[in-house]
C-alpha cells in the first residue's frame, strides 16, 4: 500500500496519510500540499527549510490525498508499493565510477535529464530522486514529469511552487538593489539558479539523499550558480554533473545512450533555441543569434509582442511601492508572484522589455542572449523614477555604485555570500523611505513616467521654482561658485604664470 510519511521539522510529532478506500476517491497517483502565503513578507531568507508547495508523485495505483502543512514543516515522502515500484531499485555495490546511495537531480523531464538518471544509477549504483522546480516556467513544462520519470528509472519524483519564494525572497531584492548586470540583463536565469538549488537542498535532506546532481554544461555559469549554493547550504553534499564526466557529446550521443538503457526518447519538436523561462523572464540563445550580425527573428518571442504590432492608443498604470517594493497595480493589492504575472500580461502586450545583448560569461567567453522581461522592466522603471523623488544625490550615486557589484554577485552564484547580503541590508536600509504611487505609461515598447507622488519627497516645489522664494536666495550661489570652482581657477593659474 503506499502511503506517504509527513515530519514536522519542529514537532515531535508525525503525521501518517494513508489512501483512502478506492470507492471514497476519485483521484489517482498524486499527493499535494499547499500552504498559504503572506502577502508583503520577509525578503531575502537564507534558511533551508521546505518552504512553498511541494507535490510529491507516488506511484501508488489508487489514491491523490490532500493535506494542508505548516510551512515551516519539512516533508519526507516514503514511496511503496505492494504491487508495483518506479523502478526495480537501484543497483547493488557500487557502480562504474564509484558509490553513492541517493542523488537528487535536477529534473526538467528533457532528454538531458531523462537520460541522466540511468547514468546515475549505472555509474553510482544509486536511486535518484527526481526534483522539478515550478519557477513559472508555464505548467506545459510539467506535463507528463510522473511517466517521463517512471520511465527513466527514478524511484520519486518531487514538485515544488517556488514561484511565490522566487518573486519574494529573490527577484524583490534584486529589484530593490537595482540590480542589472552588464547594463541591460536583468538576471531573470541568475536569480532562479539559487531558489531551485536551495530547494534540492532541503530535499535532499528530506529523504536521505547523499549527492545531488544537475544537467548543466560545462560551458555555462549555472553550474557555477547551482554548486556554490549546495557548498553553502550543506558542504557535505557530494556533487554530481554529468556533462563535466560522460562521454555524450550531443544530442544524437544522448538519444543512442537512451535506447540503449529503455528510457523513452521525448517526441516534443526540438527547438532551434535554446530556452530558459520563469516568471521573470524568458531567454533566447542559439541558431542564428550565435552571430551577432543577425538580427532576431520575429517569430522568435513568446511573452511579448512586436511592439510595431502594439496597441496604437497608450496604457496608463499605477503602481505603488513601499520600501521600495510593489505592493499593487491599479489600486488592487497582490501577492508577488500574481502582481508580476500581472504586469507580465500588460507589457507583453505593449511589446514592453525585450532586450539583445552580448554578455561576458563568467566561465570567460561572451555569449549572445535574447531576452523577454515585460513585468520586470516595469518594475524597474517604477522603482527609479520613485528613488529620483525620494532619495538624494550621494544616496543614489553610492546605491547605483553597489548595485553593480550586486548584480555580479548575482550573475555569478554567489547569493548566499555574505557581501551580497550585507548589501542587502545597505539596499533594505536606504530605500526604506522610497513608497509612493508611479504612474506609468506603456505604448509601443517604451515605458515612460507621467505622474510620481511620495510621503517622503525630497522635492520641494517652493524650492525649486523660479520664483523667488525664501529658502533659497539666488545671491548665495555666487559664493558658492567661487569655492566650487576654486581648485579649477588655480591650476588655470599656474598654467598661465599668474
Amino acid at each position: 500500500m503506499a502511503q506517504l510519511q509527513a515530519v514536522s521539522s519542529y514537532s515531535s510529532s508525525n503525521l501518517h496519510f494513508r489512501r483512502p478506500k478506492p470507492e471514497l476517491s476519485p483521484f489517482h497517483d498524486k499527493l499535494y500540499w499547499w500552504r498559504k502565503l503572506p502577502l508583503v513578507p520577509e525578503l531575502g531568507t537564507r534558511g533551508s527549510g521546505i518552504n512553498g508547495q511541494a507535490i510529491v508523485y507516488n506511484n501508488g495505483s489508487l489514491a491523490r490525498n490532500i493535506a494542508r502543512v505548516h510551512s515551516n514543516q519539512a516533508i519526507r515522502a516514503v514511496v511503496s508499493n505492494e504491487k508495483e515500484t518506479l523502478t526495480s531499485g537501484a543497483p547493488k555495490g557500487s557502480g562504474l565510477r564509484g558509490k553513492l546511495n541517493k542523488v537528487v537531480l535536477a529534473y526538467s523531464g528533457g532528454l538531458d535529464t531523462s537520460v541522466i538518471v540511468p547514468w546515475l544509477r549505472e555509474n553510482y549504483g544509486c536511486e535518484v530522486v527526481c526534483f522539478t522546480a515550478d519557477v513559472g516556467q508555464g505548467i506545459k513544462e510539467l506535463e507528463g514529469l510522473e511517466e517521463k520519470a517512471k520511465a527513466s528509472g527514478a524511484c520519486q519524483l518531487v514538485v515544488k511552487d517556488l514561484k511565490e519564494e522566487f518573486v519574494r525572497d529573490f527577484i524583490f531584492p534584486c529589484l530593490r538593489a537595482g540590480a542589472i548586470y552588464e547594463r541591460k540583463y536583468l538576471l531573470g536565469t541568475s536569480m532562479a539558479r539559487p531558489v531551485i538549488a536551495k530547494a534540492m537542498v532541503d530535499v535532499a535532506r528530506e529523504v536521505g539523499a547523499d549527492a545531488v546532481s544537475h544537467g548543466c554544461t560545462g560551458k555555462g555559469n549555472d553550474q557555477v550558480r547551482f554548486e556554490l549554493t549546495f557548498f553553502a547550504l550543506n558542504p557535505q553534499l557530494n556533487v554530481v554533473a554529468p556533462w563535466r564526466e560522460w562521454e555524450i557529446r550531443g544530442r544524437e550521443d544522448a538519444i543512442e545512450y537512451a535506447k540503449k538503457h529503455n528510457v523513452p526518447v521525448p517526441v516534443s519538436k526540438k527547438s532551434i533555441y535554446s530556452r530558459d523561462r520563469n516568471l521573470w523572464h524568458l531567454s533566447h540563445e542559439g541558431d542564428i543569434l550565435e552571430d551577432p550580425a543577425n538580427e532576431p527573428k520575429s517569430d522568435m518571442y513568446m511573452m511579448s509582442v512586436d511592439p510595431e504590432n502594439a496597441p496604437d492608443q497608450p496604457q496608463y498604470i499605477e503602481i505603488r511601492m513601499v520600501s521600495g517594493l510593489p505592493v499593487s497595480v491599479d489600486g488592487e493589492e497582490l501577492s508577488p508572484a500574481s502582481l508580476l504575472s500581472k504586469l507580465n500580461e500588460i507589457g507583453g502586450k505593449h511589446g514592453i522589455g525585450r532586450i539583445d545583448m552580448v554578455e561576458n560569461r563568467l566561465v570567460g567567453m561572451k555569449s549572445r542572449g535574447v531576452y523577454e522581461t515585460p513585468g520586470g522592466t516595469i518594475l524597474f522603471a517604477a522603482a527609479r523614477e520613485l528613488e529620483s523623488l525620494t532619495l538624494d544625490r550621494e544616496s543614489i550615486q553610492q546605491k547605483d555604485t553597489l548595485a553593480l557589484k550586486y548584480a555580479e554577485l548575482v550573475y555569478a552564484g554567489r547569493w548566499f555570500d555574505p557581501l551580497r547580503e550585507s548589501m542587502d541590508a545597505f539596499m533594505k536600509k536606504i530605500t526604506e523611505t522610497t513608497t509612493g504611487t508611479v504612474r506609468l505609461k506603456l505604448y509601443k515598447g517604451s515605458v515612460t513616467v507621467a505622474g510620481l507622488e511620495s510621503p517622503y519627497s525630497l522635492y520641494r516645489q517652493d524650492i525649486s521654482s523660479f520664483e523667488s522664494g525664501e529658502i533659497y536666495d539666488q545671491a548665495d550661489a555666487a559664493g558658492f561658485i567661487r569655492l566650487y570652482g576654486l581648485p579649477m581657477k588655480v591650476r588655470a593659474m599656474l598654467e598661465k604664470g599668474i
